[in-house]
Protein backbone atom coordinates (compact mmCIF):
# COMPACT_ATOMS: atom_id res chain seq x y z
CA UNK A 1 0.00 0.00 0.00
CA UNK A 2 2.79 2.41 0.57
CA UNK A 3 4.56 1.38 -2.42
CA UNK A 4 1.46 2.53 -4.47
CA UNK A 5 0.77 5.70 -2.78
CA UNK A 6 4.10 6.55 -3.18
CA UNK A 7 4.30 5.75 -6.76
CA UNK A 8 0.96 7.57 -7.35
CA UNK A 9 2.15 10.94 -5.70
CA UNK A 10 5.75 10.90 -7.71
CA UNK A 11 3.31 10.65 -10.96
CA UNK A 12 1.50 13.63 -9.39
CA UNK A 13 3.98 15.66 -8.77
CA UNK A 14 5.62 14.59 -11.96
CA UNK A 15 2.87 15.72 -14.14
CA UNK A 16 2.79 19.02 -12.00
CA UNK A 17 6.33 19.32 -12.65
CA UNK A 18 5.36 18.24 -16.43
CA UNK A 19 2.47 20.58 -16.71
CA UNK A 20 4.80 23.92 -15.06
CA UNK A 21 7.38 23.43 -16.76
CA UNK A 22 5.20 23.11 -20.50
CA UNK A 23 4.16 26.76 -19.52
CA UNK A 24 7.64 27.81 -19.47
CA UNK A 25 8.95 30.37 -22.17
CA UNK A 26 5.13 30.57 -23.70
CA UNK A 27 3.74 34.26 -22.78
CA UNK A 28 1.49 34.40 -19.73
CA UNK A 29 -1.82 36.32 -20.52
CA UNK A 30 -2.36 39.13 -17.88
CA UNK A 31 -5.49 37.73 -16.52
CA UNK A 32 -6.11 41.23 -14.55
CA UNK A 33 -5.68 43.39 -18.01
CA UNK A 34 -7.87 40.55 -19.73
CA UNK A 35 -10.79 41.36 -17.13
CA UNK A 36 -10.43 44.92 -16.63
CA UNK A 37 -10.92 45.39 -20.35
CA UNK A 38 -14.42 42.68 -19.57
CA UNK A 39 -14.92 45.06 -16.89
CA UNK A 40 -14.97 47.93 -19.27
CA UNK A 41 -17.15 45.95 -21.71
CA UNK A 42 -19.98 44.81 -19.37
CA UNK A 43 -20.49 48.55 -18.41
CA UNK A 44 -20.69 49.67 -22.17
CA UNK A 45 -23.40 47.29 -22.58
CA UNK A 46 -25.25 48.04 -19.57
CA UNK A 47 -24.76 51.58 -20.07
CA UNK A 48 -26.45 51.32 -23.84
CA UNK A 49 -28.78 48.66 -22.72
CA UNK A 50 -27.44 45.83 -24.90
CA UNK A 51 -29.13 42.87 -23.36
CA UNK A 52 -28.07 40.81 -26.25
CA UNK A 53 -24.59 41.56 -26.35
CA UNK A 54 -25.15 41.19 -22.19
CA UNK A 55 -26.26 37.76 -22.65
CA UNK A 56 -23.29 36.98 -25.10
CA UNK A 57 -20.71 37.49 -22.03
CA UNK A 58 -22.47 34.65 -20.30
CA UNK A 59 -21.56 31.02 -20.07
CA UNK A 60 -23.44 28.33 -21.66
CA UNK A 61 -24.00 26.86 -17.91
CA UNK A 62 -23.46 29.84 -16.31
CA UNK A 63 -26.12 30.61 -12.94
CA UNK A 64 -27.84 33.43 -11.96
CA UNK A 65 -28.57 34.12 -8.42
CA UNK A 66 -31.04 37.56 -8.19
CA UNK A 67 -32.52 38.23 -4.74
CA UNK A 68 -35.74 36.72 -4.20
CA UNK A 69 -35.67 34.33 -7.29
CA UNK A 70 -34.67 30.66 -7.63
CA UNK A 71 -31.82 29.89 -9.32
CA UNK A 72 -31.56 30.36 -13.05
CA UNK A 73 -29.19 27.98 -14.06
CA UNK A 74 -28.05 27.90 -17.68
CA UNK A 75 -27.23 30.45 -20.66
CA UNK A 76 -31.06 29.02 -22.16
CA UNK A 77 -32.80 30.14 -19.24
CA UNK A 78 -31.00 33.52 -18.46
CA UNK A 79 -32.07 34.64 -21.91
CA UNK A 80 -35.80 33.33 -20.87
CA UNK A 81 -36.02 35.19 -17.47
CA UNK A 82 -34.48 38.12 -19.00
CA UNK A 83 -36.30 38.31 -22.22
CA UNK A 84 -39.59 37.96 -20.03
CA UNK A 85 -38.00 40.71 -17.33
CA UNK A 86 -37.40 42.90 -20.34
CA UNK A 87 -41.05 42.06 -22.10
CA UNK A 88 -42.60 43.78 -18.60
CA UNK A 89 -40.58 46.97 -19.20
CA UNK A 90 -40.79 48.07 -23.07
CA UNK A 91 -39.65 51.73 -23.19
CA UNK A 92 -37.11 52.06 -20.38
CA UNK A 93 -33.82 52.91 -20.97
CA UNK A 94 -30.81 53.15 -18.86
CA UNK A 95 -29.06 56.38 -18.75
CA UNK A 96 -26.77 56.05 -16.19
CA UNK A 97 -25.06 53.54 -15.03
CA UNK A 98 -21.59 53.19 -12.73
CA UNK A 99 -19.91 50.33 -11.95
CA UNK A 100 -17.15 50.05 -9.41
CA UNK A 101 -15.55 47.18 -9.49
CA UNK A 102 -13.15 45.72 -6.46
CA UNK A 103 -10.69 42.78 -5.39
CA UNK A 104 -10.34 41.17 -8.57
CA UNK A 105 -8.49 37.66 -7.50
CA UNK A 106 -7.76 35.34 -10.62
CA UNK A 107 -6.62 31.87 -10.54
CA UNK A 108 -5.75 30.34 -13.86
CA UNK A 109 -8.58 30.46 -15.68
CA UNK A 110 -11.04 31.49 -12.98
CA UNK A 111 -11.64 34.87 -11.67
CA UNK A 112 -13.52 36.57 -9.09
CA UNK A 113 -14.63 40.40 -8.15
CA UNK A 114 -17.39 41.81 -6.86
CA UNK A 115 -18.87 45.53 -7.78
CA UNK A 116 -21.11 48.45 -6.63
CA UNK A 117 -23.54 49.33 -8.90
CA UNK A 118 -25.66 52.46 -9.17
CA UNK A 119 -27.88 52.58 -12.23
CA UNK A 120 -30.57 55.02 -13.25
CA UNK A 121 -33.24 53.88 -15.64
CA UNK A 122 -36.08 56.24 -17.81
CA UNK A 123 -39.16 55.10 -18.01
CA UNK A 124 -41.63 55.89 -20.90
CA UNK A 125 -44.09 58.45 -21.42
CA UNK A 126 -41.71 61.19 -19.03
CA UNK A 127 -42.51 58.74 -15.72
CA UNK A 128 -39.66 60.03 -13.01
CA UNK A 129 -36.63 57.93 -13.14
CA UNK A 130 -36.00 55.02 -11.20
CA UNK A 131 -32.62 55.01 -9.35
CA UNK A 132 -31.16 51.32 -8.21
CA UNK A 133 -27.60 50.64 -6.16
CA UNK A 134 -26.37 47.85 -5.91
CA UNK A 135 -23.94 45.58 -5.05
CA UNK A 136 -22.70 42.15 -7.36
CA UNK A 137 -20.02 39.59 -7.02
CA UNK A 138 -19.28 37.52 -10.21
CA UNK A 139 -17.08 34.57 -11.10
CA UNK A 140 -15.71 34.36 -14.22
CA UNK A 141 -14.43 31.43 -16.87
CA UNK A 142 -12.20 31.79 -19.53
CA UNK A 143 -13.29 29.92 -22.33
CA UNK A 144 -11.23 27.56 -24.54
CA UNK A 145 -11.44 30.55 -26.97
CA UNK A 146 -9.62 32.93 -24.77
CA UNK A 147 -12.84 34.83 -23.81
CA UNK A 148 -14.07 35.48 -20.33
CA UNK A 149 -17.80 34.73 -19.80
CA UNK A 150 -19.71 35.10 -16.35
CA UNK A 151 -19.78 31.81 -15.00
CA UNK A 152 -21.79 32.59 -11.67
CA UNK A 153 -23.70 36.09 -10.84
CA UNK A 154 -25.32 37.80 -7.83
CA UNK A 155 -26.69 40.52 -7.66
CA UNK A 156 -28.84 42.33 -4.04
CA UNK A 157 -29.48 45.82 -3.22
CA UNK A 158 -27.63 48.04 -1.45
CA UNK A 159 -27.74 51.15 0.24
CA UNK A 160 -27.57 54.75 -1.27
CA UNK A 161 -23.65 56.13 -1.55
Amino acid sequence: MIRSCGAIAAAVLLGLGMAVTAGVGRPERDAQTEIAAFNRRYLELHQNTDTAGILALWAEDGVDLMPGEAPVIGKKKIVAWLESVMATIPGYKVTKQEMEFHDIHTCGDWASEWAMEHQIVQPPEGKDPIEVFGKAALVLHREASGEWKVQQEMWSAAPKR
